[in-house]
């Protein structure tokens, strides 16, 4: 049996992994004399759709944090809890289409195109768009006919209108996954990337657009959250109108005389496994604002607490997810971008990259940097994105779980990629019931600090779960040695963070003064940290010359 194996981990959701992982089994590099000549050009092509996933991830999930900023300026913390709550829905809906069922949809269309089985691979894609269309269909029956219980179960009725437009997403997702997966299991990653990059970019300026018209319109905050979720569809439909379009230009013709091998249970069975694994595994950063969504509003409420007093709160806590996704990004993205730099590295310098995995420590590294620069400085970062202060101490809590999402993702994708998806998805699981059973304990003696807690301690149960699995599959060295100097330059950011605030409130206030501040307190701290790091040896010679840029760490380190 011919076997080909692919295995690709996506984030978007969430950065589960931003650089796709393929694991090639030698049968399909020596089958036919028509691959003999073609491993290396094989080979490269799967390293270039790599780099473009990952462009286009980056591009979309820094899109993702940003438009929030603006968003909430428009529409106040009320109008931004109101989108808020509803958003996890879009976040799951994205992981579908994106992450999960592409996957493991690319996989079987691989197999029979290695095969030369062109009209299994057209079967294949007919049985799974079969299957996703019902499914797509019950999500959207099931929300549009309860989203009057499901806002009850927010604890807020105003968003059923909400809910029952952002039903429609689930019709949009099965066309598209199947797309996605049509052309990566061809090894062509463009489609998905410039679908990726199009629907954020219509979806940001839709909700922008059309949010900003709703208000000169005098329309209230809930009609411009009816406006946000009708620029996500927008969004949807442009990520479908551009696979169309790449599905007319490059249709293949059918082989005449081949028998489909597509099995429809088969199919169904792998779709159902592997899809939703994936889809589980890429949903960590959609699932914890969704226990949010469900169990915030409810559980202030029952201390005594005012609907409207929860929502404005609920809208103060919401500011941190954009701290989070945007750090999260810089984090996962950056230690997941240098696989392809340690790949390369091994066949020359053995197994030095591997056992002291460098993806891991550079994302403790960024993970450590951002949670300390954000704690302290989120006093000004509050004022300069969201207009005042108000929450710094809530965001302030919520910025420590920076550290343990960017582990947390990481091992995350690492597991993937060495085909660990189960363990992956079980992280997934504990931080949701972790995040539940904190939530039910933290929030009423605590209130907005108790959510912020819970979260933070929902992301450190997943980070430290995936850990211990992590170190059963591969070899941890020298982890006390690594996190001195790290734990060091922390620390020596912090003091000099700390003297900066200092001397800078003594000065002027307002936000114009809050956004200097916050802008010189990032390169203030960014500038002791990465000298701290280079100078305790963080990363080694041969690390950094694998490195971009690598010059400019040998001088920072004294090197030649």
């Amino acid at each position: 049996m011919l076997r080909y194996n692919i295995e690709r981990s996506h984030g978007n959701g969430t950065i589960g992994g931003f650089l796709g992982r393929w694991r090639m089994s030698p049968a399909w590099l020596s089958v036919g004399k028509r691959h003999e000549g073609g491993r290396k050009s094989d080979m490269g092509n799967v390293w270039k759709g790599a780099a473009v996933l990952t462009v286009a991830a980056l591009l979309t999930k820094l899109l993702s944090a940003l438009y929030r900023i603006p968003y909430q300026n428009m529409v106040g913390d009320v109008g931004f809890y109101i989108y808020q709550q509803v958003y996890p829905i879009y976040g799951i809906v994205v992981a579908m289409s994106l992450a999960g069922y592409p996957v493991a949809i690319s996989k079987l269309i691989a197999e029979r195109f290695v095969e030369g089985d062109v009209a299994g691979a057209a079967a294949v894609r007919r049985i799974a768009l079969l299957l996703l269309s019902a499914l797509g269909v019950m999500l959207f029956a099931g929300l549009y006919a309860g989203a009057e219980t499901v806002a009850s179960w927010m604890g807020d009725g105003r968003l059923e209108p909400l809910l029952r437009l952002l039903s429609f997403s689930f019709l949009f997702f099965p066309l598209i996954a199947v797309l996605r997966g049509y052309f990566q299991g061809q090894h062509d990653m463009m489609p998905t990337a410039v679908s990726q990059v199009g629907e954020q970019f219509v979806r940001v300026t839709a909700i922008l657009g059309l949010s900003y018209w709703a208000i000169r319109r005098g329309a209230d905050v809930y009609s411009c959250g009816m406006a946000a979720i009708a620029g996500t569809l927008g969004g949807m439909a442009a990520a479908l109108l551009i696979l169309l379009f790449y599905s007319a230009k490059r249709r293949r013709k059918k082989t005449a005389g081949r028998t489909p091998t597509a099995s429809f249970l088969h199919v169904g069975r792998h779709l159902l496994t592997v899809g939703t694994i994936v889809c589980l595994t890429n949903m960590a950063l959609t699932l914890i604002p969704l226990v949010d969504s469900f169990l915030f509003v409810p559980l202030l409420h029952e201390t005594g607490a005012s609907l409207d007093e929860v929502k404005w709160l609920k809208g103060v806590y919401d500011r941190g997810q954009p701290l989070i996704q945007l750090g999260t990004v810089v984090g996962t993205s950056l230690s997941l971008a240098l696989v392809p730099f340690i790949s390369s590295a091994q066949r020359s310098q053995g197994t030095i990259f591997t056992q002291g995995l460098l993806p891991f420590r550079f994302a403790a590294v960024i993970g450590v940097g951002a949670s300390l620069g954000l704690i302290c400085l989120i006093r000004p970062i509050n004022t300069m994105l969201f207009e005042n202060d108000r929450g710094s101490l809530v965001l302030a809590v919520l910025s420590a779980s920076v550290f343990f999402t960017t582990m947390a993702l990481t091992s995350s994708a690492m597991l993937q990629g060495m085909g660990k998806e189960w363990a992956a998805a079980a992280g997934v699981a504990v931080a949701v019931a972790g995040k539940m059973a904190l939530m039910h304990w933290l929030v009423p003696p605590f209130g907005v600090l108790g959510a912020a807690l819970a979260t933070t301690g929902a992301y450190t149960l997943m980070a430290c779960f995936l850990y211990v699995c992590l170190r059963r599959e591969c070899q941890l060295t020298n982890i006390q040695k690594y996190a001195y100097p790290i734990v060091k330059a922390g620390v020596a950011m912090v003091v000099v963070l700390q003297l900066y605030m200092w001397l800078m409130d003594a000065a002027a206030g307002g936000r114009l003064w809050a956004t200097a501040e916050a802008l010189g307190g990032v390169a203030v701290g960014a500038i002791v940290y990465i000298v701290c790091i280079v100078k305790g040896n963080v990363f080694s010679e041969e690390e950094l010359s694998a490195l971009p840029l690598a010059n400019k760490f040998r001088l920072l380190s004294g090197s030649r």
